[in-house]
């Protein structure tokens, strides 16, 4: 039996069941995490299989961020890689303990660049679209995102959820 298809975020692998409570597991159903969401994203665009509905659990979404901002981020990544993915993966968990540690995958620079300088655009057709966002999110600006997705998608604006949308 065919199942959903989840797209992992940026330094992670398998963190999916962290997001069973807001999935379907459907077969027609793409999802996809922070980074993950870009790339589930763009399979819907790409693909011929049928696809019902797309969750976008915090999406990264950088269409606010100017581009000394991201270069910085790049430049920093460079400088010192270990440093950097600690620092995202404590940020990314916050406000909860860091649990992200049981999910890690080596981050890269491609990925990075990627999720930093993604254009969203509204092209997708006759997908329901679901986009998940924490209110105490410290790595994108959710209130830009809502407004950005809320033209397209159904978005769940969760109170006192950070980037991986987990109970404190």
């Amino acid at each position: 039996m065919a199942t959903m298809q989840f797209f992992s975020g940026f330094c992670l692998s398998g963190e999916s069941e962290l997001f069973a409570s807001f999935l379907t597991s459907s077969e027609y159903e793409v999802a996809g995490f922070s980074l993950g969401a870009i790339k589930a994203y763009e399979y819907c665009l790409n693909t011929t299989k049928r696809v019902d509905t797309l969750t976008l659990l915090s999406p990264a979404f950088f269409l606010d961020r100017d581009e000394k901002f991201k270069r910085l981020q790049l430049l920093h990544f460079k400088k010192n890689k270990e440093k950097y993915i600690k620092n995202f993966l404590t940020n990314a968990s916050l406000p909860c303990k860091n649990h992200l540690e049981n999910y890690f995958f080596e981050g890269r620079y491609e990925e990075l660049e990627l999720l930093l300088n993604y254009k969203w655009d509204k092209k997708l057709k006759d997908i329901d679209i679901k986009v998940y966002l924490g209110s105490e999110d410290k790595i994108i600006n959710t209130k830009e995102a809502n407004n950005f997705f809320k033209e397209f998608a159904t978005t769940y604006y969760l109170k006192e959820k950070g980037h991986t949308i987990c109970k404190p």
